[in-house]
């Protein structure tokens, strides 16, 4: 029996896909390595699965209805953890279309394919960017206004509400699973970790949007990766889940201990706030403790010094 990961060569993706393969999992990667960031960076992130038994990598498209073939046609998928998309809430404003149709009809495409083979399971990943704006203390699963203020915010919602509409006619079991801002080692190059890490080592101006006080609940991938384990391997029929931290963290002190970490001093490069960006994310991860008994273990001030350990070591610190 195998688990599919579609999008595995990404960064929650390879993270996921590994610790399954430790555990001996068998596991099918459902990759297209995009060039929205150097693809040879995803396969970087594969290096410590590839040539395992327990490890069969697929390239292709979400879209492509021969690639579902390929990937389900053995008839051993368990589940599948479908976290391929188009990612990026910046570059969704100019890609809209391009968005709906990699994140909606793919998703779509994912579904399809999973009723036709039985697939007995399904995680959907999708983003703290579905709560949009207004939201006051920390966002409940319920609070979700369908209000989302980028095209990728709109496509996630848009794939949770297909989640729901094959839950519904055809009783497939799906696990919408809402992620709140994840850093880590191998964190995506576009993400203003990464960005912020590579202007303070280079010592370039590190563009800043607004005045640094909005928060991000930023949460480590191994916590993501310990909630993505227990939404698949418990006994749920549809649920939709937040998985944080609920321990949001000012953008202006995210850069301020990154450069302590990296040990450089930042120039900052003051920018308008953006209208895409959320005020404040705050995850309220009460459900998340009940129905997958998830509990974030590590605390920032410990995820960032991995992170800004891996940055170093991967990018020379400078």
């Amino acid at each position: 029996m195998a688990v599919l990961v579609t999008g595995g060569a990404g960064f929650i993706g390879s993270h996921l896909v590994e610790r399954l393969v430790r555990e001996g999992e068998s596991v099918v990667c459902l990759d297209n390595f995009d060039p929205f960031y150097d693809p040879a960076l995803k396969r970087d992130n594969l290096s410590a699965v590839m040539g395992s038994s327990y490890f069969r990598l697929i390239i292709g498209d979400i879209r492509d209805a021969a690639c579902w073939d390929e990937a389900l046609g053995r008839g051993d998928v368990t589940a599948i953890v479908h976290l391929a998309a188009l990612a990026g809430v910046r570059p969704s404003v100019q890609r809209a279309a391009e968005y709906t149709s990699v994140n909606v009809d793919g998703t779509v495409r994912m579904l399809e394919a999973a009723v036709a083979a039985q697939v007995p399971k399904v995680i959907f990943g999708s983003s703290s960017t579905v709560y949009g704006a207004g939201l006051q203390g920390a966002f409940s699963e319920d609070q979700a206004r369908n209000l989302p203020l980028s095209p990728y915010g709109a496509s996630k919602a848009a794939g949770e509400a297909f989640c729901h509409v094959y839950h519904h006619l055809h009783g497939l079991n799906v696990v919408c699973l809402r992620f709140f801002s994840v850093y880590g080692p191998r964190v995506r190059p576009d993400l203003a970790m990464h960005i912020f890490a590579r202007h303070i080592s280079q010592g370039t101006p590190l563009p800043l949007y607004g005045d640094g006080t909005a928060e991000r609940d930023f949460t480590y991938i191994a916590d993501i990766v310990s909630g993505i384990i227990e939404a698949m391997r418990r006994p749920l029929t549809f649920e939709t889940i937040n998985l944080g931290h609920c321990r949001p963290i000012a953008i202006r002190r995210l850069i301020d201990l990154l450069a302590k970490a990296l040990g450089k001093q930042p120039v900052i490069d003051q920018q308008p706030a953006r209208p895409e960006d959320a005020p404040m994310t705050c995850a309220n991860i009460d459900r998340a403790r009940q129905l997958l008994g998830y509990e974030p273990r590590v605390e920032f001030e410990e995820g960032l010094a991995h992170f800004a350990q891996w940055f170093k070591r991967v990018h020379g610190g400078g």
